[in-house]
């Protein structure tokens, strides 16, 4: 059953949809703005549902566009600091206010960008100084990173739907090529989704309203989806990149108000 709405939060949606699909097959940062568009468009409660079916109806048809390209070892290796930062953040939940946590994750994030930018801006150098790309060491790849990013991945997911930015800084971390990004990306959400799906079901997020609205908004989710996997395609690396830095950033700014 579908709520009343004005038609300022009708466009919000469509813009919303349209954001949940590009984010999936070639912006991943695009879907933390998406969260925050629905929650001024919906109440919390079926802002979070909704958001949640739309981003699975993306995931869909992104782990289909990348099924060939992600890495399975790596999302095998950070499965267990995912879990762990998922009970993390179960537990803040109760301890803190939504105001703290969400300013919490803002401020990791632009953590995270600044390393990110830092051992990249490194990696440049020692390029210069004549070292091959193959040869450098990439800090992402240390057991270390996987806890420290997989962890901060569950922690934000859970507490905020932010867990997008920090896996993008992660993956980018990893040097992954366009493809194999997103196609890691790809599939870590799609699983990270499915475990939350019962979740959601069990606490009323997912009911027939928010059914209903994920419904009517599927044709434009998977239109833009369908966009954006022919954008990718198109996208330089030297583009990508910065992009992704660029949509953290922007998810982040509005987590510290």
């Amino acid at each position: 059953m579908l709520p009343t709405l004005t038609t300022t939060a009708w466009i919000l949606l469509v813009v919303v949809a349209a954001l949940c699909g590009v984010a999936k097959t070639a912006l991943p940062g695009a879907a933390t703005i998406a969260v925050a568009l629905c929650t001024a468009a919906l109440p919390a409660k079926e802002s979070t549902g909704a958001i949640l079916l739309m981003l699975m109806t993306g995931d869909l048809l992104a782990v289909w566009s990348y099924r060939s390209d992600a890495d399975f070892r790596m999302l095998r290796r950070l499965v267990p600091a995912v879990l762990a930062g998922v009970g993390a953040g179960a537990l803040f939940l109760h301890l803190a206010s939504n105001d703290s946590t969400r300013r919490l994750i803002g401020a990791i994030l632009l953590i995270l960008v600044a390393i990110t930018l830092y051992q990249r801006r490194s990696a440049a150098r020692n390029r210069s100084g004549g070292a091959p790309e193959a040869a450098l060491p990439t800090p992402a790849g240390s057991r270390l990173a996987r806890l420290v990013y997989g962890s901060l991945a569950g922690f934000t997911t859970m507490v905020a739907n932010a867990g997008g930015p920090v896996t993008s800084m992660y993956f980018l971390a990893c040097r992954y090529p366009v493809k194999a990004f997103l196609g890691t990306t790809a599939w870590f959400f799609f699983l990270v989704n499915l475990v939350k799906l019962p979740f959601s079901v069990s606490a009323g997020l997912v009911n027939p309203t928010t059914l209903s609205l994920a419904a009517v908004a599927a044709p434009v989710v998977i239109a833009s989806a369908l966009a954006g996997r022919r954008l990718a395609e198109r996208m330089d690396q030297r583009v990508f990149e910065p992009i992704i830095v660029a949509l953290t950033i922007i998810s982040a700014l509005p987590l510290l108000r």
